[in-house]
């Protein structure tokens, strides 16, 4: 009698001390700290689709094989992921496995949030589970045969997803370690900034060396001092993260919305833990020899440039700091992909507007004005002027991103 007694107490107690753990997984600071890794993974910027209901999905992700639609996370039960388990949540977010065991196309980053624990990703669950729940029923699989069949995912993971929590390395700070953390983790900031493999897997041995994306080309983000942050201080990639701009160059392209849905929001002492391990990442490539300046492109490009361009960027191509970007000695201009360079020659671009910098200049686009030639010759002579140094541009490259461009003007 006794020991039923004792263990209808204990019961009880630990009843209450479960329930209590439960209500506390539901408490304000539990769901904040859901909501700014919500904004730290950039959960937005793939599950909110212009126009549409926060987190209801159905944004296109282009892929090298095929489309893919981000799905509705909000706490619908019949479209969302309301009638989800705790599991079922985590499983997805650090595993790639969605309800039932099915695998999830790496479109979603599960390969970078496998760093976060079990308490991070619940939390972030639980501020989603405070969200306006929307009936948006979202058909993500949207690839053609035989890439529509997810039974394949199981060899891709064996491949290039390695399951685990984030470990710290011993010997380095702290704030290093913080730093590696959000880079590896939460940020994935490898999805754009490694160069992918046939198989659409991360070239590991070159992490963060820049990768083509969607009609961009997201830069070197390691040392190099020619075509990473080897110029950049700490301080000039927190302010980059923070506001946009610094006095180096503008966020414009899909990094401006990076910029608005995620890095804007972070905590200081975060962004500056992300300067810290990224200026501690040394590569150095060796500079190609630069195109000569009594080269007819140099030429050209120079006198286009007087006339066209040195208002806003110096004839000495050091630009206007937090305005209009510098041109000299930009990693950005010198990269060995020129892609950005001639999309924003073309197209022109506006850079992001955030709280600390609202101003937003923009670059008007000169595709009426210059043929490819004369865009081609601008775009060499910015690249080797100043003490530049990077291959020169043809027209047929020109050419070539003006179609594209035709074809998908966003």
């Amino acid at each position: 009698m006794k020991r039923t007694a004792l263990a209808f107490f204990l019961s009880l107690l630990f009843g209450a001390a479960a329930a209590s753990a439960d209500t506390d997984s539901q408490s304000y600071d539990v769901i904040e700290h859901g909501r700014y890794l919500a904004a730290l993974a950039d959960c937005a910027g793939c599950h909110n689709e212009p126009g549409g209901k926060p987190y209801a999905g159905g944004l296109a992700l282009a892929t090298p094989f095929g489309k893919i639609l981000a799905p509705n996370i909000t706490p619908d039960r019949d479209t969302g992921i309301g009638a989800w388990s705790d599991d079922d949540f985590v499983n997805a977010l650090l595993n790639g496995t969605g309800p039932g065991g099915e695998r999830l196309y790496p479109a979603m980053p599960y390969p970078y949030y496998t760093k976060m624990s079990r308490k991070e990703a619940l939390a972030i669950r639980a501020y989603l589970d405070t969200i306006e729940p929307v009936n948006h029923d979202v058909v993500p699989n949207q690839l053609p045969f035989p890439f529509n069949i997810r039974a394949s995912l199981r060899v891709w993971d064996s491949l290039f997803f390695t399951p685990g929590r984030f470990e710290p390395v011993a010997g380095q700070s702290a704030e290093w370690n913080r730093g590696a953390f959000l880079v590896q983790g939460p940020g994935h900031c490898g999805v754009c900034h490694t160069k992918k493999n046939f198989f659409g897997g991360d070239e590991s041995s070159r992490a963060l060396h820049g990768g083509a994306l969607q009609g961009w080309f997201a830069p070197n983000l390691t040392g190099d001092p020619r075509l990473g942050l080897g110029g950049w201080s700490v301080e000039d990639i927190a302010t980059y993260l923070k506001t946009g701009h610094n006095r180096i160059t503008a966020a414009t392209g899909p990094m401006s919305e990076v910029v608005v849905d995620s890095t804007s929001q972070l905590h200081d002492d975060d962004l500056h833990a992300i300067a810290v391990y990224l200026k501690s990442l040394p590569e150095r490539e060796e500079a190609p020899k630069p195109v000569a300046d009594n080269d007819p492109a140099m030429r050209a490009g120079s006198a286009i440039f007087a006339d066209q361009c040195s208002a806003c960027h110096m004839p000495t191509g050091d630009g206007i700091p937090n305005m209009f970007p510098a041109l000299k000695g930009s990693a950005a201009v010198q990269s060995a992909d020129p892609t950005n360079l001639i999309r924003i020659v073309l197209q022109g671009a506006r850079s992001v507007a955030t709280d600390a910098a609202p101003t937003a200049p923009g670059m008007p686009a000169f595709d009426w004005k210059l043929s490819d030639a004369e865009t081609a010759a601008v775009v060499t002579y910015v690249r080797n002027g100043w003490g530049n140094a990077a291959a020169a541009v043809s027209s047929g490259d020109v050419r070539r991103q003006r179609d594209a461009l035709a074809e998908n003007p966003d």
